[in-house]
Order: C-alpha cells, then structure tokens, then sequence
C-alpha cells in the first residue's frame, strides 16, 4: 500500500510570524520561499501544515 504524498511549498515570508508556526514550516522540510518538499499525508504533517496554513501552498503530489 503506497502512502499519500503531499507537495508543500512555502510562499510568504517567516519574517515576523509567530516562533511556533515558524517551528512547523521548519519541521515540514522548508527552508525558503517558493521552496517545495514532499511530505507523507500522515497526522503529524497535517497538524503542521494547518498551524501555518497561511504561508503555505500544498497539492496532491501525483498530481505534478
């Protein structure tokens, strides 16, 4: 059984934001703008993904 797999790109700055959400977008493999990772679709991720889901852009990753 293959597992979902998620595209998460980070399109907004860190500058300024709360020390946690910046701890989640750094969890999630990201290090810079327009910098995307392939991430599990797991509970853990998704938690991260929702705590900062306003600098972050996140697709299917079959689908690219």
């Amino acid at each position: 059984m293959t597992e979902k797999k998620l595209k998460v790109t980070l399109v907004k700055s860190l500058n300024g934001r709360l020390q946690s959400h910046k701890a989640c977008v750094r969890g999630l493999g990201l290090r810079r703008i327009n910098h995307a990772v392939i991430v599990n679709d797991t509970p853990e991720n998704r938690g991260m993904i929702n705590k900062a889901y306003y600098l972050l852009k996140v697709e299917d990753a079959h689908a690219t």
